[in-house]
């Protein structure tokens, strides 16, 4: 990574509705926010914003729990038409312990409640849901600060707060990628003392994320923001290069 790096909070962009053209509204801002955008910036949009321009929001009130989703509401303690909504966007359960639902999505994420938010909408009664394909949504914003700034090499990046695992506290991921390589292999560079590294790989894009979580913020209403100065390795890139296969993957 560069030794100074700029996040700059994109904070006049709208309440995001169903059909609203997001890539545009982010090239707005940048213009207006950031005085346009420069090589190697990385825009970076929350899945909440995205998922409501996509109309990725379901009315809990209109959803008929199915059996196993009253079943599993049993287990966990959660509103049947809420577990239901997670059962549509759920590959597989993983594990249902403790109040808690952890799934692997469609898109191939292992996280709680297959991403089904209920927070930043409102209504109690409204939920969003993930992108139906983030890379794609990302790759959607891409093109639209291409055509405003041609020629002008950039990455952008969607992102949403997962919990981890083994420690306390949520942070934010990559879960669409755009026009840079989400993961950096380190295998066969020498570290400063003479060791050569045989297995690192470097998860920039959620670096990236998460240090555009610090202006985001979780109440502030910043829907989207600009890692400026950070180094990337543009070209084609994808949040699957993040995915561990299930065949190396020793938690599951």
């Amino acid at each position: 990574m560069a030794a100074r790096v700029e996040i700059l909070g994109l904070g006049t962009l709208p309440e995001f509705r169903a059909g609203d053209d997001l890539p545009a509204l982010v090239a707005d801002a940048v213009a207006a926010e950031a005085g346009g955008l420069q090589p190697g910036d990385v825009v970076v949009v929350t899945q909440k914003a995205v998922s409501k321009a996509e109309g990725r929001v379901v009315d809990l009130r209109t959803v008929t729990p199915s059996a196993l989703a009253v079943e599993f509401a049993g287990h966990t303690g959660k509103d049947a038409a809420l577990v239901e909504v997670v059962l549509g966007e759920t590959r597989r359960v993983v594990r249902m312990d403790r109040g808690v639902l952890i799934v692997e999505t469609k898109q191939g994420f292992v996280c709680a409640n297959a991403g089904v938010d209920r927070s930043n909408v409102p209504d109690d009664n409204i939920v969003t849901l993930l992108p139906v394909d983030a890379d794609a949504s990302a790759a959607r914003v891409l093109a639209a600060l291409a055509a405003r700034w041609p020629g002008v090499p950039c990455g952008v990046l969607i992102t949403d707060s997962f919990g981890r695992p083994w420690r306390h506290g949520i942070t934010e991921v990559a879960i669409g990628v755009a026009g840079f390589s989400a993961l950096e292999s380190l295998k066969g560079h020498r570290d400063p003392y003479g060791y050569t590294l045989t297995s690192t790989e470097v998860a920039v894009a959620d670096y990236l994320a998460t240090a555009a979580g610090l202006v985001m913020g979780k109440f502030d209403r910043v829907p989207a923001a600009i890692v400026r100065g950070a180094t990337i390795t543009l070209g084609e890139g994808s949040v699957n290069q993040l995915l561990r296969p299930p065949e190396f993957d020793l938690f599951r």
